[in-house]
């Protein structure tokens, strides 16, 4: 997966790489899917949600620029993979999902891989981040909002990057926000799709299966 899903698609961090060699993937997937774990795909995790194809998610963690010291907030847990990533790259993972049984799902995977510990999973509303931990140095999202949530960008500290997929339902661009004292600066941004971000700051409701 490593050399073929992401070296050679462009993907030359080698911190994120050598994180995505480390997490066990299919400890993040259903048991009958443990076969495609490591396929270059998103996979159901049940809820209606996925598992980020391993490209994106590698994108996402490289955009944050992580250098392992910093806090950093997981919107949308889902099945916990992309917290486990970011638990390699960085000194401490807040993680947040809105759907609770997912987020135990998560926190049982997240026990059993060796991230117990290293990642903390709440459960809510991610558009509005957890602000009782903030400020944090970067914010990933693994969800399609119909723009940057300000109370994501309000978290961040200065010089802080929010990663994270911007449009409509069927296609959105994955930008890079970066903070600075001129407000909200989106560095760069690719073509992408991802499941909605629902809540207050975010799409209202699911979108249709």
């Amino acid at each position: 997966m490593v050399e073929r899903q992401l070296r050679a698609r462009g993907i030359d961090d080698e911190r994120v790489l050598e994180a995505m060699g480390r997490v066990p993937r299919e400890l993040f997937v259903p048991e009958e899917l443990w076969e495609y774990a490591y396929v270059d795909a998103a996979l159901p995790i049940g809820s209606g949600q996925t598992i980020s194809q391993p490209l994106m998610v590698a994108l996402i963690c490289a955009e944050l620029g992580l250098r392992g010291g910093e806090r950093v907030l997981d919107v949308g847990t889902g099945s916990g993979y992309q917290a486990a990533v970011l638990a390699e790259l960085a000194r401490d993972v807040h993680t947040i999902e809105r759907i609770p049984e997912l987020a135990e799902q998560a926190r049982e995977s997240l026990e059993l891989a060796g991230y117990g510990d290293r990642v903390h999973v709440h459960v809510g509303d991610g558009t509005l981040g957890l602000p009782e931990h903030a400020p944090y140095a970067a914010i990933a999202v693994a969800a399609a909002a119909p723009e940057p949530p300000h109370s994501l960008y309000a978290q961040l500290e200065p010089g802080g990057r929010l990663v994270l997929p911007v449009g409509e339902l069927d296609a959105q661009l994955l930008e890079v926000v970066e903070r600075t004292p001129e407000g909200p600066v989106t560095l760069r941004s690719v073509q992408c799709r991802f499941v909605p971000l629902v809540g207050q700051e975010g799409f209202r409701e699911r979108a249709p299966r």
